[in-house]
């Protein structure tokens, strides 16, 4: 039996024409199911709406003020291990660097043109390094510049979604 357009008509309850109605009202004779609906619509329009309990509004305000409370309580302490956390980074990589001011001049002027060095080799290296890979193929220039692009977006995405604004629920 078709019940579609019958499930429809008593679900919507949209108007009906006479002859959609007068079909309904056959179908209705024949299909236990449909009755079912159409008298549980009926007993649902009947029903009256049930007004809340007493004090549910205050209730319910009191339970929100204590949820905003306990999540204000939660940001502080988030922040407070955020700033606690970042104290100690920041502890952990000036103390080095505070070591290093100690030391003589001589020992600063030695460190920064090791350094310098360092830049200047690595740069010539991986300049030697593109030159190769473009001189064996095309191909493989193209494969190591696609792989580059592939890591940096992969890099951008995964910083967006951990850094991501929180949505709510």
């Amino acid at each position: 039996m078709n019940h579609q357009p019958f499930e429809e008509w008593l679900l919507d309850e949209q108007r009906l024409t006479t002859e959609q109605a007068r079909a309904l009202q056959t179908h209705l004779r024949a299909c236990p199911s449909c009755t079912a609906i159409a008298e549980v619509n009926l007993a649902l329009r009947s029903a009256s709406p049930l007004s809340p309990a007493p004090g549910f509004s205050r209730r319910f305000q009191k339970r929100l003020s204590r949820y905003h409370r306990i999540q204000r309580q939660r940001q502080a302490f988030g922040m407070l291990m955020l700033l606690l956390g970042s104290a100690g980074l920041l502890y952990g990589l000036a103390d080095p660097l505070v070591q290093e001011m100690m030391r003589s001049p001589a020992q600063w002027l030695i460190i920064a043109v090791q350094s310098l060095l360092f830049v200047v080799t690595l740069t010539q290296a991986v300049g030697a390094a593109v030159r190769v890979i473009a001189l064996l193929s095309p191909a493989a220039g193209f494969l190591a510049l696609a792989l580059a692009g592939s890591l940096a977006l992969l890099w951008v995405l995964a910083i967006r979604r951990t850094t991501r604004p929180f949505q709510g629920v």
